[in-house]
């Protein structure tokens, strides 16, 4: 999982290894992919209404995007463990709180950064107001944060443990 503290993010060996496979990939075949498609749809004739041409420029510059964005976080990460099975939350790890201390109105969710984002379970960034307010507590305790409209919100954190992919 990763845990953010300035410009370092902190991986675990395996999402270090995970993220630098897709940026290989990302460099090397799919790079050569996407100019031959390039290539291809310029040989197509006037580039002013060639939809191909623009669909796969419009793709290599979303591409480059992620190489960039890939090539920043790999180069500022620190490989380290998952986070301590303590009950203190910290990132990389699922979360469940209570509302207003209401047992019965939970959330539970993966305190991660957007790389860890899946469709299986929600994702709050560490860096979240939400995020940023149970980060340290440990089960049992309330915590505060902010909301959107300034407000603060009580939650009471009823578990944390590490995520387990």
């Amino acid at each position: 999982m990763t845990q953010t503290s300035e410009n370092v993010t902190w991986l675990t060996q395996e999402a270090y290894n995970k993220l630098k496979a897709e940026l290989e990939h990302l460099t090397g075949p799919a790079r050569a992919e996407i100019s031959a498609k390039i290539a291809a749809a310029r040989e197509e004739g006037d580039l002013r209404e060639n939809g191909g041409y623009h669909a796969a420029k419009e793709e290599q510059g979303k591409q480059e995007l992620r190489v960039r964005q890939l090539t920043q976080l790999l180069e500022n990460a620190k490989v380290g463990e998952a986070p301590a099975a303590d009950g203190a939350v910290a990132p990389g790890m699922v979360v469940t709180i209570a509302f207003d201390g209401d047992e019965d109105d939970t959330l539970t969710f993966l305190l991660a950064s957007r790389e860890y984002a899946s469709s299986d379970i929600e994702t709050y960034s560490p860096q979240s107001p939400l995020g940023t307010g149970v980060i340290g507590h440990k089960v049992g305790e309330d915590a505060e944060y902010e909301l959107p409209n300034g407000k603060k919100a009580l939650v009471k954190i009823l578990k944390a443990q590490p995520y387990e992919s």
